[in-house]
């Protein structure tokens, strides 16, 4: 499993997918170590650390490529997110980004709202990215929504729903201010600690479940994806927050 993880590391570093192949490197290394732990052969154990050591001096020197990009404001990573795909819940594709330090969120998307597309309800896909808020190892004190208002007798239903979650959140510790704008068109969530993602079609990238009691209903690692694409910047390189 190590040398399958570093062999992974490896092609990604080649295709420049460095955060990506800095993770392997870190999984890989630590699988390794523990191969050199249950190894008594010495020259085996000798050979295992020198590759170690090897890929350790590689993710040194990609953890400082991805400090300087950020420095610079050139950091950018993209995602492709085919389609059918699983395993894009919100706790995995934002978890390496909610540092400890993290206390203030930004979310921008014009459609949390109670309108019907294709039966998929928005509003609840902000509830479950506020859940994961929740959850989340740091301490988020402050959520900025900005949104466009439902049209029609839907605006009654979205700020209810809105009022709702606003009032839950505030059980936890956590202000849920909301704004409204006419003309918003862009998707992005910004965190305080500098990152901001940019997804295709923002929190609405999940595929309609076959049915209420079917897997991937509630867990949404496991419910199918539409095909989009999510790009993460460091603000540096973006507008400040």
């Amino acid at each position: 499993a190590g040398a399958e993880t570093v062999k992974r590391a490896v092609q990604l570093d080649l295709a420049s997918r460095f955060q990506e192949s800095l993770v392997c490197y870190q999984e890989g290394i630590d699988l390794l170590l523990q191969v050199v732990k249950a190894t008594t052969d010495e020259a085996k154990k000798q050979r295992y650390r020198q590759k170690i050591s090897e890929y350790m001096t590689r993710a040194e020197d990609i953890k400082k490529h991805i400090e300087k990009e950020k420095q610079d404001g050139k950091y950018h990573k993209q995602i492709r997110i085919e389609e059918n795909a699983t395993g894009f819940g919100y706790e995995k594709l934002f978890h390496e980004y909610l540092t400890e330090i993290v206390t203030e969120v930004w979310v921008e998307d014009p459609y949390i709202r109670q309108i019907h597309q294709a039966s998929r309800y928005l509003l609840y896909n902000f509830l479950r990215f506020c859940e994961m808020l929740v959850k989340a190892p740091c301490k988020v004190k402050t959520i900025h929504l900005l949104t466009s208002y439902d049209k029609g007798s839907g605006r009654s239903q979205q700020m209810t729903a809105l009022e709702e979650i606003k009032q839950s959140l505030s059980n936890y510790g956590i202000t849920l201010n909301i704004d409204f704008s006419s003309s918003i068109h862009d998707r992005e969530i910004r965190f305080n600690n500098g990152w901001m993602i940019k997804i295709g079609r923002g929190l609405d990238y999940f595929k309609k479940p076959q049915g209420c009691f079917s897997i991937g209903y509630c867990d949404f690692d496991l419910r199918p994806c539409h095909e989009t694409t999510v790009d993460v910047f460091h603000t540096k390189h973006t507008k400040k927050m």
